[in-house]
């Protein structure tokens, strides 16, 4: 039976207290599940953009990390979860890659030493929520083998 909007279901009962509206348009939002590939693709594409609109600003370090960031975070809520490994690894590539587009491979290797905090920060967000997504994924698992076995004892 279909519920009204705003309310979710938790065991079969509809909860009393109302969800609120945000959480209700964000359930509504298509949910992406990219390959691996697709991951690094993604970092990669919003990391050259990155690079280019940073570029004019003199380099925009600052600008450019927390793009950086909120790509890694992209990728790894994105992600599939059989490839979730890929999010942590395509994230420090995407940086290089795209300060390599606008500096070129001998300054890229500079301002990777220079932006290292950001690198470093972003790497492990993607790591983070990767590991965070994993073991989510590891606990469904477990709850639905349980649910599994106790059906077959009943």
């Amino acid at each position: 039976m279909p519920r009204p909007a705003g309310q979710a279901a938790v065991r079969g009962r509809p909860r009393t207290r109302p969800v609120p509206p945000v959480l209700v348009a964000l359930s509504r939002l298509p949910r992406p599940r990219l390959t691996g590939l697709g991951c690094g693709v993604l970092a990669t594409v919003v990391m050259v953009g990155a690079a280019w609109l940073c570029e004019p600003m003199g380099g925009a370090p600052t600008l450019y990390g927390v793009l950086f960031i909120l790509a890694c975070t992209a990728a790894a809520l994105w992600v599939r979860p059989a490839d979730l490994i890929c999010a942590p690894v395509a994230a420090p590539i995407a940086f290089a890659v795209g300060l390599v587009t606008t500096l070129g491979p001998m300054a890229a290797v500079t301002e990777l030493a220079l932006r290292a905090p950001w690198l470093f920060g972003g790497t492990a967000t993607a790591a983070g929520l990767a590991l965070l997504r994993g073991i989510g994924v590891a606990v469904g698992r477990i709850r639905r083998r349980r649910r599994r076995a106790a059906a077959v004892r009943h």
